[in-house]
This record gives structure tokens, C-alpha cells and sequence, in this order.
């Protein structure tokens, strides 16, 4: 180890806000979302100037919110530290999904690293729920109203080049109502407004071709923290590596579990897209299968580069 690696793995360990992250070389950017939404904003679809032409399936995606995570039994949660979480929130419609995106473009191509402390809930009922599942003191029947949730990308290395979108979603629930708890990848590219007018049908899935186009992750079951009752925030610490030189997911690590990614195959379209040169977003989302409302909060992210 060098002097200077020395020094900067020093000075995190010394920030409280940055020692409980693990960067690589470069921090391109730190998140805490006590400070504001630092950039992350709703995806809205192409459009010509008139929204009432945007695609039905990103036509209202929901913008992300700054939150206190208040509930109504306890007040004020807070984050993990200050006051202020970054909340993503469907509508209580089935198969709506609410969207954030961090528009960036890369310097050179290499390893990425994005890390989060983050949660999920679904909204809590007031009273007897409609359905009159019972509560026995430990299995809350909210956890069944929790979808999935999804962290990805859009990269593309030059205009009319290789473009792609990494994916990795977290399945709570299927969209038949079971309780699965695993880690999926996408198959099939996402159909874009260039696809669409060009005659491609519409989806039912933003991210994939057809519904059915997700793969189970390797190793890839993992029983995330509920705690009973949707009103109990507990945090999970992800942290996301993928590889814009290589054009590839390369390792996803949640909590103590490590998943090996580098033999997941990334899909790519056949054909170019003008104006995107070194392109490098970043998309969180989350998805309710149910009439109840899916959230995903973050308490801040940071996003590191080995270059």
C-alpha cells in the first residue's frame, strides 16, 4: 500500500458519514439526503413536446421525495443518521412503479461501485385489512403487500455503440401473490420509445421484453429484515459493482451476503442510439403488485470509481 492509499483509506475511516461505505479509489459522488435529493429525479418518457404522448408504462413513475419516514403510530423514525431519507413510493394501484434516476457520463471506462444503506415497506392499514388476514404477533400480513424493487443502470460507451442496461431486482413477492425472497436478473432488453414507435408492442414490464424475462441471481436467496409490522424501519447495507469497460454486472453484496455476478449474461441492443455518448445512469425503483402503496427509502448512497 502506498503512502497516499494509506492516508485516503485513513480519512474515510476518520469520516463518520464515510467510514461505514467502502470505496474504491475515487469517490465520483456522496449522497446524503439530509442535504436534498442531490440530483436524483422521477424518469419521465420521451416525448415531442407534448407529455400526452409519453408511454403509457413511464408516463407516471412518481418523482423521488425527501422524508422523515413519520408513521402513524410512532412519529418521526429519522435515517440512519440526521433526519432525512430519500423515499421512492408507488400509488396504490397494482403493477404501478415508482422510478429514480441519476443522470452521470463516465471519464474512463472501468469498475463502478455504487453503496447504499436502504429499506423497504409497505404501507401500513389502519384497522382490519380487507382481505381479514390475522396478525399472530410476529408475521405481519403486510409483508405480502411488498413487491420488488430494483437497482440498475443505463450505459452506453458512444454514440450509435454498445448499449446496455444492467438490472438486479429483489422479489418480495411474485406477481401471483408468493412470498420468494430472492435476487433476479433481466434476460431481454428494455423496450425504449425509439423501439415502441418503431412498432415494437408495448410492455407490461419497464425493464424486460415480456414479464417472464428474469432469471434467479446464483445463489441468489436472501431473507431481508421486515421486523414484524410495516412501521419498523430496519436498514440493509448494498453495495453494487459493475464494469463499464467490460460491459458487465460484476459482483452485488446485501448485508453479510455476497453474490458473484461476473457469469450473468448482460443483454444489448442491436442497434445504435445517437447522443449517448459515454452515458452512465443510475435507477432505483420500486414495484407494488398489490392496491397498497411500496416504498424504498435510502439513507444516503455513495458512488465510487477505481479510476
Amino acid at each position: 500500500m502506498t503512502q497516499f492509499e494509506a492516508m485516503r483509506q485513513a480519512l474515510v475511516a476518520a469520516n463518520p458519514r464515510l467510514s461505514r461505505y467502502n470505496p474504491l479509489n475515487r469517490i465520483l459522488f456522496f449522497d446524503d439526503f439530509d442535504e436534498g435529493v442531490n440530483g436524483w429525479c422521477e424518469l419521465v418518457g420521451n416525448h415531442d413536446g407534448d407529455p400526452d404522448k409519453i408511454r403509457t408504462i413511464v408516463a407516471d413513475m412518481r418523482p423521488p421525495q425527501i422524508s422523515n419516514l413519520s408513521f402513524w403510530d410512532i412519529g418521526t423514525h429519522g435515517a440512519v443518521d440526521g433526519t432525512y431519507a430519500l423515499k421512492l413510493a408507488t400509488r396504490p394501484k397494482a403493477n404501478h412503479m415508482a422510478l429514480a434516476i441519476k443522470r452521470m457520463t463516465y471519464v474512463k471506462p472501468g469498475r463502478v461501485q455504487f453503496e447504499t444503506y436502504f429499506t423497504l415497506k409497505s404501507e401500513s392499514w389502519i384497522g382490519p385489512r380487507p382481505d381479514r388476514q390475522a396478525f399472530d404477533g410476529n408475521i405481519d400480513p403486510s409483508v405480502m403487500d411488498f413487491g420488488d424493487f430494483c437497482i440498475g443502470n443505463d450505459v452506453c460507451d458512444a454514440e450509435y455503440g454498445r448499449r446496455y442496461h444492467c438490472a438486479l431486482r429483489y422479489v418480495n413477492t411474485d406477481r401471483h401473490g408468493n412470498l420468494v425472497r430472492k435476487w433476479q436478473y433481466k434476460t431481454s432488453v428494455q423496450t425504449t420509445t425509439k423501439m415502441e414507435i418503431a412498432g415494437n408492442p408495448a410492455v407490461a414490464d419497464y425493464h424486460v421484453s415480456h414479464p417472464d424475462d428474469w432469471e434467479d441471481v446464483p445463489d441468489g436467496q436472501q431473507n431481508l429484515c421486515y421486523n414484524e409490522i410495516p412501521t419498523k424501519i430496519n436498514w440493509h447495507y448494498l453495495r453494487y459493482v459493475f464494469d463499464t469497460k467490460e460491459g458487465r454486472n460484476v459482483e452485488l453484496q446485501v448485508n453479510d451476503k455476497l453474490m458473484d455476478l461476473s457469469a450473468i449474461p448482460v443483454p444489448r441492443y442491436p442497434h445504435g442510439y445517437w447522443g449517448l455518448e459515454k452515458l452512465m445512469n443510475f435507477c432505483l425503483d420500486v414495484h407494488t403488485h398489490r392496491d397498497v402503496r411500496n416504498f424504498l427509502f435510502l439513507d444516503s448512497c455513495l458512488v465510487s470509481v477505481d479510476w
